[in-house]
């Protein structure tokens, strides 16, 4: 049984709920990613802060990207996956919330991301042609 674990990006780097979402793509572009979660002070998950969010929610909103904190762009209980379970959960995950990525968590602690890129290049070419079907579907 493959998991979670073996297939994620580990060390996920978290923006603070309280960090403004400038500072967040900032750090976006700097690591090279399209997503981050938000975590709060005390480093539980809080959400996933997008770029589509930032240009989306931010900026076609005309808000101040300097004075928006990523915790106001946090929206009701993020999407996870446990470090421990298995990859067909995952799937069944991603393909019913329509994510791309999840965080993955042992407890409450985050320890990494499994992403479709994950995904692709761990599992056999049909079950990531159904996954990209399921996210693509409306």
């Amino acid at each position: 049984m493959t998991t979670a674990r073996e297939i994620m990006t580990p060390d996920a780097t978290c923006i603070g709920a309280n960090d403004s979402v400038l500072d967040a793509a900032h750090r976006m572009a700097e690591l090279g990613v399209g997503a981050m979660p938000i975590c709060s002070p005390d480093e539980r998950l809080k959400g996933m802060l997008t770029d589509r969010d930032i240009v989306v929610k931010v900026l076609a909103a005309d808000k101040d990207p300097g004075r928006t904190t990523a915790g106001e762009l946090a929206q009701g209980k993020a999407i996870t996956i446990g470090a421990d379970d298995d990859v067909a959960e995952v799937l069944r995950t991603m393909s019913s919330h329509k994510v791309r990525r999840l965080p993955v968590i042992d407890g409450h602690t985050l320890v990494g991301m499994v992403a479709q890129a994950d995904v692709a290049r761990s599992l056999p070419d049909p079950v990531v042609g159904d996954l990209v079907e399921a996210l693509s579907s409306n």
